[in-house]
C-alpha cells in the first residue's frame, strides 16, 4: 500500500465463504496501490446484516465497493443481489462479482441483477486496480485511487 496518500482508505466488503480465496484476495488487495480496509463476511445473510448495520454489525463501515462471491451458504450471491436490489439503499454502492465461471455472468444478465463488473478468482492486483479505476464515478470523492 502506498504511504504517500491522504484521506480515508476505500472500504471494501468482501463476501466470500472460502477462507483460502478470501486470504488470497485480501493479500492481493494489500499489495496494490489502493489504500483500502477490507471487511470479510462469509455468507449472504451476514452480508445483508453488515450493509444494513444490524446486530453485531451496528457500527460497520458503509462499503465503497462490495466484492461478492456467487456461491455462498445461507443466502447465495444471486439471492443477496435480488434482496438489495429491492432495498434501493445500496444503488450507489458498486458490486463486483468474484467468479470463476462465465455462467454467473450470463445468469445475472438474464435475471437483470445488475453488477458493475466481474473479477475472476483468484483476484489479481492489476485486474482489481483496473476495475477500481472504472468505478470512479460511483466512489466517494475522498477515497484514494491510484494515479
Amino acid at each position: 500500500m502506498r504511504s504517500d496518500t491522504v484521506g480515508r482508505p476505500m472500504e471494501i466488503l468482501l463476501v466470500e465463504d472460502d477462507l483460502e480465496d478470501a486470504g488470497l484476495t485480501i493479500e492481493a488487495l494489500g499489495r496494490g496501490d489502493v489504500a483500502c480496509r477490507v471487511s470479510l463476511v462469509r455468507d449472504g445473510e451476514e452480508a445483508l446484516e453488515f450493509i444494513r448495520r444490524q446486530g453485531r454489525y451496528a457500527r460497520a463501515p458503509r462499503p465503497d465497493v462490495i466484492l461478492l462471491d456467487m456461491s455462498l451458504p445461507k443466502l447465495s450471491g444471486r439471492e443477496f443481489l435480488a434482496e438489495i436490489k429491492n432495498d434501493g439503499l445500496f444503488d450507489q454502492v458498486p458490486i463486483v462479482v468474484l467468479t470463476a465461471s462465465r455462467s454467473h455472468r450470463e445468469f445475472l444478465e438474464r435475471a437483470r441483477l445488475h453488477v458493475e463488473d466481474y473479477l475472476t478468482k483468484p483476484v489479481d492486483v492489476e485486474q482489481f486496480i483496473s476495475v477500481v479505476k472504472s468505478l470512479r464515478k460511483y466512489l466517494l470523492a475522498d477515497v484514494i485511487l491510484p494515479q
